[in-house]
């Protein structure tokens, strides 16, 4: 029975290990991710975060948390726009393009005169 007990207060012990693990990451993510805050604010933080940690950490996290979550949904926000700038720019053909391609294949017989101008209303659309 005690190996039972044994097993559980592991699992117990491992899971707040990790999910702290991932509060300090957090942590640390945000302090560096914050514009405002000065560099020996940050130090402080580190230092504190370091030397005591688990109420370093508690004190960060109510004092400020909804900044945190600002800046998290911020540069969600951020890269999400940056990934759509990317994606537009390299994937969408200008209406001019798209209208010399239709071109081509209409050249080719590939498609008819009707294809090509539905083609070249939705380029222009």
């Amino acid at each position: 029975m005690s190996n039972f007990w044994d097993m559980v207060w592991l699992i117990l012990s491992t899971f707040v290990f990790v999910a702290y693990l991932l509060v300090l990451f957090q942590i640390i993510v945000d302090l560096f991710r914050d514009q405002e805050l000065g560099g020996g604010f940050k130090a402080l933080w580190i230092i504190g975060l370091i030397f005591l940690p688990f109420l370093t950490a508690l004190l960060y996290v109510v004092a400020r948390g909804r900044g945190m979550a600002g800046r998290a949904r911020a540069a969600a926000e951020r890269a999400k726009s940056d990934t759509d700038a990317y994606i537009r720019s390299v994937a969408a053909k200008s209406p001019a393009e798209q209208i010399a391609d239709a071109k081509v294949l209409l050249d080719a017989g590939t498609i008819d005169q009707d294809e090509f101008a539905r083609l070249k209303a939705k380029a222009l659309a």
